[in-house]
């Protein structure tokens, strides 16, 4: 569904003399805020296929109701949030969670919620119905050829999906690993990984990336066959320039200095992409900034510094994803905020003064350098978010306008109250 574009005007026009005023108070003091609203409205976030329904946990699963039960009614969700917030123009599918029947439809479909298919994601950490050889003890490590053929398999029938709707790339996050001492030889289990990874890099297009995603622990807990950045790192460069490594920041043990790890990777020019949530613990998959906004932050001040300094593009040269689990909120309005998040920690890493920044640096002038950083993060950039929005054509509050239509009262109405979103 798709909400009238009168009715979005009609919510702005409610909300526009307050907004003018703050975003011109804020807008006064910061440089070159035509380049920062410029940089908003082309940054867009990539939503996840399998995020548009309600998570779960180990013990129990709570449908919110509305799911969208096949591939179109989720493409159909994510136009919706990109009309709000003009910043999700783009959706990842998980295969076979979201297997195009027609692919020209498919594509055909998005088109017309102006959205592309960001990075396909194929799925060994399950079996599937018919699936000849189980995943059980590891998919691209497995000891079992056959396995382990199947797997590679798999993976490039996702990339010719991915080809067909239009997608680049390829993201490849692996299960595997060993849950006791003993259990697996580290080396084999990385040597079978490794060979498995070379076939599906040769079956990529020119033009292709694939990211290898890492995890410290979950499903297995005494090892993972790619556990951590350096493991992520080491499949990359041995499997050459379109391999990169790809950051989850729910993928890390607590406390692990992400932006460290971004800053090298980009040094590295091995940095892919993001898939961005939040946690307490490990993978909690919560909404983006809800439990660190400082470091989303800080994460973001080393991208803009360091992309920067390699003349990347901030919008295309990197992968931008959304991965989380909703299990008490509506899937809808968690990802609006993980939009918003997202587009506020950019927006304030957009404000620091790098050049000041620079010279705190090399001075060795420590609490200027906390200043600069922190004057940047307390600047409230949410005026600046939503004239970017307003410029766009999207909502100046999209959250608001969500709850003002009813939509989530809607989507029960057309789907049903007990709908479970395909794929979880």
């Amino acid at each position: 569904m798709l909400i009238e574009q009168r009715t979005i005007a009609e919510h702005n026009d409610q909300l526009l003399s307050q907004h003018t005023r703050r975003f011109a108070y804020t807008a006064e003091n910061i440089t070159g805020i035509k380049s920062v609203l410029q940089k908003l409205t082309d940054f867009q976030v990539a939503i996840p296929s399998w995020a548009l329904g309600t998570g779960g946990t180990r013990f129990g699963r709570f449908s919110g109701g509305g799911e969208p039960r096949n591939l179109e009614e989720k493409i159909s969700d994510v136009g919706l949030l990109h009309q709000l917030n003009r910043s999700s123009g783009a959706i990842s599918l998980h295969i076979p969670w979201d297997i195009p029947g027609d692919a020209g439809k498919i594509k055909a479909l998005a088109a017309q919620y102006d959205l592309r298919f960001d990075a396909v994601n194929s799925n060994t950490f399950q079996d599937q119905p018919n699936q000849k050889h189980s995943y059980k003890f590891g998919s691209l490590q497995h000891v079992d050829k056959a396995v382990r053929k199947q797997a590679i398999d798999h993976n490039i029938e996702v990339i010719r999906h991915g080809v067909e709707l239009g997608s680049t790339a390829l993201t490849v996050w692996l299960a595997d690993g060993s849950c006791f001492p003993g259990q697996l030889n580290f080396r084999k289990a990385f040597q079978n990984t490794l060979e498995g990874l070379q076939e599906i890099y040769a079956a990529l297009p020119a033009d292709w990336k694939v990211f290898v995603e890492y995890k410290a622990y979950e499903p297995n807990f005494y090892s993972m066959t790619v556990g951590d950045w350096g493991q992520s790192l080491l499949y990359a460069n041995k499997l050459g320039s379109k391999a990169y490594t790809l950051v989850d920041l729910g993928h890390h043990l607590p406390n692990a200095n992400i932006q460290q790890i971004v800053a090298l990777l980009l040094n590295e020019k091995k940095l892919g992409g993001f898939h961005f949530n939040d946690s307490k613990y490990g993978d909690d998959d919560l909404t983006v900034g809800s439990i660190d906004p400082y470091q989303l932050f800080l994460i973001f001040n080393e991208l803009v510094e360091g992309m920067d300094a390699r003349n990347m593009n901030h919008a295309n040269d990197l992968g931008w994803m959304i991965d989380a689990s909703h299990n008490v909120k509506d899937p809808l309005e968690d990802l609006l905020q993980s939009v918003e998040a997202i587009m506020i920690a950019y927006t304030q890493a957009l404000l620091v003064d790098t050049n000041a920044l620079r010279s705190a640096q090399e001075n060795n002038d420590v609490a200027k350098a906390q200043e600069i950083l922190q004057q940047a993060y307390r600047t409230d950039v949410r005026p600046i978010v939503a004239e970017a929005r307003l410029r766009s054509g999207a909502a100046l509050s999209p959250l608001q306008l969500f709850r003002e239509q009813k939509v989530r009262e809607q989507l029960i109405k057309a789907r049903g109250e007990k709908t479970v979103a395909t794929g979880l």
